[in-house]
């Protein structure tokens, strides 16, 4: 099985400020897990510089303008309350939907059997016409859109088990029925979006929550991937999936109360990938989002890429 991971230096230059959990040392902690024998085996590739049009898959110009033009020459400057941009944000967030966009070409034209994106600055909270929680742009609804645009693809599943619920991604595809979004998330959590009943436009279930209680571990976790989303998901046949692959309900995370192990992330990719096997030829394009302590990153991480690799 052919895996690609993506990754670009310029990641590293989309800087926070002191003490801001999403900091750069998180793709430092990942590229050390990511370098013993294990992954040799991996495909590895540069994330493309996107053209500025490309975010105008699932945000409107006006928006990509008032980002661009919100990136600082140097210092910080705040979008909300959590999130800032450097200097060097902006190509950050450009890398970013150009390396999701490459995974996304190279997993549907077979050049690779699925794709992970080691990037930064995350997206899944990004809405339309909003950044927030860390997100300038929503690379994983860009991606979808991409696939359809670019590859034909009729139906996409972005399938969300950070430990947030992407607020973002359920904003963008709520009134468009042939992208899915599902998550399993902490509730309740910032953002304060992703009760069961949120469903997608006039109830059309192309939006499944499963959201678990503060202190809930593996059996929870597991049964709200097995039992509510996989059904909907099959049900709904993607020919590409899409995880926004958040590490942050990770014991050890702390940002949350979740108590999942690296064996629990192994176990939903493996799942995640029998789906794309059985309605999407394999094709999974798996995306970074959050996760915050170094360990329980690295680890997890390591894990998720070990079954994309080798199931």
């Amino acid at each position: 099985m052919t895996t690609l991971l993506v990754y670009h230096p310029s990641f590293l230059d989309h800087l926070t400020p002191l003490g801001h959990p999403e900091r750069p040392d998180r793709l430092r902690a990942i590229d050390r897990a990511l370098e013993i024998e294990r992954f040799a085996a991996l495909e590895r590739e540069q994330a493309p510089f996107a053209p500025a049009e490309k975010a105008f898959l699932a945000h409107p110009s006006q928006y990509v303008k008032r980002i661009e033009d919100a990136a600082p020459e140097d210092g910080f400057v705040s979008i909300d309350a959590d999130t800032s941009m450097s200097p060097g944000s902006w190509e950050a967030a450009l890398r970013a939907i150009g390396g999701g966009c490459l995974a996304v070409d190279e997993v549907m034209t077979g050049k690779v059997e699925n794709a992970f994106c080691a990037m930064r600055p995350p997206g899944h909270h990004a809405e339309r016409i909003r950044a927030m929680g860390f997100c300038l742009f929503n690379t994983a609804a860009i991606c979808a859109f991409h696939a359809a645009e670019a590859h034909g693809a009729e139906r996409v599943a972005v399938i969300d088990f950070d430990v947030h619920h992407g607020n973002g991604t359920q904003d963008i595809f709520w009134d468009k029925p042939d992208f899915f979004y599902a998550s399993t998330h902490q509730m309740p959590l910032y953002p304060g979006t992703g009760a069961v009943n949120e469903t997608g436009k006039d109830d059309a279930g192309n939006i499944v929550n499963a959201p678990l209680a503060p202190g809930d571990g593996t059996n929870a976790f597991r049964s709200a991937l097995e039992d509510r989303i996989v059904p909907a998901l099959l049900t709904f046949k993607p020919d590409l999936v899409i995880i926004s692959a958040g590490f942050d309900a990770h014991e050890r995370d702390p940002l949350a109360n979740l108590n999942l192990t690296e064996d629990d992330f192994a176990w939903a990719t493996k799942t995640l990938m029998d789906v794309a096997d059985r309605t999407a030829d394999g094709r999974v394009v798996s995306i970074l989002e959050g996760g915050y302590d170094l360990v329980g990153l690295a680890t997890s991480v390591a894990s998720h890429v070990d079954a994309l690799m080798y199931g």
